[in-house]
C-alpha cells in the first residue's frame, strides 16, 4: 500500500505508480515495516539447530519468497495479468508448503504473507476466494508439523484479517483512482463549457460592434466627397464603438459583462439609424427585472438587432417589451420585428447563444417568418412570483 503526500499540491497520492526516489523509498517503507514477522523463519535458521546445507537452502528459499512477495504488492497499482498473479502465488504457496514441512512451525508465518499478496495483487472477486484458500492450506499443512498447534492459533486470524485488509486496501486505490480520473474529466469538461461561454459572449460583443463600425466606415466613405464634416461625425462615432467594444471584450473577458435593457435599447436606435432602417422601439424601460432575466434579455435584442441590420434588407424594426401573466406566472416577452427578406431561423452561433442564455434562466427563445415576408424574434424570461 502507497501512502504518502506530495508537497506541491498537498493531495494524497494513493495507489498511484512511485514517479520519484522518494516516492519509492515512502513505499518501500510502508512495505518493509511488515516483514518484521519473518524474525521467526530467520531466528530459526540462527539459531534452529538446522544443518548447513538446511540453512543454506533455507535461506535461498526466504529470499526468493520474499523477493517475490515485494514484486507482486509493489506492483499492486499496475495491471498484472491474473493469470501470472495466480501462478506467482501458486508458487508462493508451494515454498511456504515445502519451507515449514522440512523446516519446522516458524515457517508457517509465510502463509501469512500469501494471504496478504493475493489479496494485494488480484482483483476482489477472486481473491475473497484465495484469501480463505491460503488460510485454509495452512491450515492443512500445520498438523505436519511438530509444535504446531502453539503457533496456528496465533497466525489464522492475522492470515485472514491481512489479506481481507488489503482486498479493502486495493478497492480504496481503485475508488481513489476513479475519483481523480472522474475530477479530471469535470475539469476538462468546466474548461470546455468556459470557452464555449466566452465564443459566445465574444460573438455577441463583436458581432453587433463590428457590424455597427462596418455601416459607419460606408456611410462615411459616402460622405466624405461632398460631406466631410458629417463624415468626420461618423469617424468619430466609429472612434467611440471601438473603444466600447475594447472595453466590453475586456468585461467579458473578466466575467463581468452583464449589459442591461436601457442600454441595449440606446444602442439599438443607434445601429438601427446608421443603417437607415426605421426604429419604433420603447421611449425607456424602467421595470424592475431580476439581473440575470434583465442580461439574457439584453443579449438577445442586442443580437436581434444586429442580425436587423446585417442580413435582412429591412426598412423597418419593432421592437416591444411586454409583461404577460400565464399560468405558469408573469414573464417578460422580447419581440423584435422587421419587414425585411424574411426566411427561416438558421441555427447558428448566435441563436445557439441566446438559447443557451434564456434556458439557463428558465425562459424561451421562438424565431421565424413574420408573414409573408419579414421575421420576428420572441424571447420571454420568467419574472418569478409577485405580491
Amino acid at each position: 500500500m502507497a501512502l504518502y503526500q506530495d508537497p506541491a499540491d498537498g493531495l494524497s497520492r494513493i495507489g498511484q505508480v512511485p514517479e520519484t526516489t522518494r516516492h519509492k523509498v515512502v513505499k518501500s517503507l510502508w512495505i518493509g515495516i511488515w516483514l518484521f514477522y519473518l524474525g521467526a523463519p530467520v531466528t530459526d535458521l540462527i539459531s534452529g539447530g538446522h544443518s548447513d546445507g538446511a540453512r543454506l537452502l533455507g535461506a535461498l528459499g526466504l529470499l526468493a519468497f520474499t523477493g517475490w512477495y515485494l514484486v507482486l504488492v509493489f506492483r499492486t497499482v499496475q495491471l498484472m495479468p491474473v493469470r501470472t498473479v495466480l501462478i506467482s502465488l501458486g508458487v508462493l504457496a508451494a515454498q511456504a508448503t515445502v519451507l515449514s514441512l522440512t523446516l519446522g512451525r516458524e515457517w508457517l508465518v509465510l502463509f501469512v504473507y500469501v494471504s496478504i499478496s493475493s489479496g494485494a495483487a488480484l482483483p476482489g472477486e477472486i481473491s475473497r476466494w484465495t484469501v480463505p484458500g491460503a488460510t485454509a492450506l495452512m491450515t492443512l499443512v500445520a498438523p505436519a508439523v511438530p509444535g504446531w498447534d502453539a503457533y496456528l492459533a496465533g497466525l489464522v486470524v492475522p492470515a485472514l484479517m491481512g489479506g481481507f485488509a488489503m482486498v479493502g486496501v486495493r478497492a480504496m486505490i481503485r475508488t481513489t483512482i476513479e475519483l481523480r480520473q472522474a475530477r479530471a474529466t469535470v475539469a476538462q469538461l468546466a474548461a470546455n463549457e468556459e470557452r464555449l461561454r466566452m465564443a459566445r459572449d465574444l460573438h455577441d460583443l463583436l458581432g453587433h460592434s463590428l457590424s455597427l463600425i462596418t455601416l459607419k466606415s460606408e456611410l462615411a466613405g459616402r460622405m466624405l466627397p461632398d460631406h466631410p464634416d458629417r463624415a468626420a461625425q461618423q469617424v468619430a462615432d466609429i472612434e467611440k464603438v471601438c473603444r466600447q467594444a475594447l472595453v466590453d471584450v475586456r468585461e467579458a473577458v473578466s466575467g463581468y459583462r452583464r449589459p442591461t435593457l436601457p442600454g441595449e435599447l440606446a444602442g439599438a436606435r443607434t445601429a438601427l439609424a446608421a443603417a437607415g432602417v426605421k426604429g419604433d422601439l420603447p421611449a425607456d424601460f424602467t421595470d424592475t427585472v431580476p439581473e440575470d432575466q434583465e442580461c439574457a434579455l439584453a443579449w438577445s435584442l442586442r443580437e436581434a438587432v444586429t442580425n436587423v441590420v446585417r442580413h435582412s434588407g429591412a426598412k423597418r424594426c419593432t421592437v416591444a417589451l411586454t409583461t404577460r401573466q400565464t399560468l405558469a406566472g408573469p414573464v417578460l416577452e422580447l419581440s423584435v420585428t422587421d419587414d425585411g427578406s424574411g426566411g427561416s431561423a438558421v441555427p447558428g452561433n448566435g441563436l445557439t447563444g441566446l438559447t443557451e442564455r434564456l434556458e439557463a434562466v428558465g425562459g424561451t427563445l421562438w424565431a421565424g417568418p413574420a408573414g409573408k415576408t419579414g421575421f420576428r424574434l420572441l424571447a420571454r424570461v420568467p419574472l418569478g412570483s409577485r405580491s
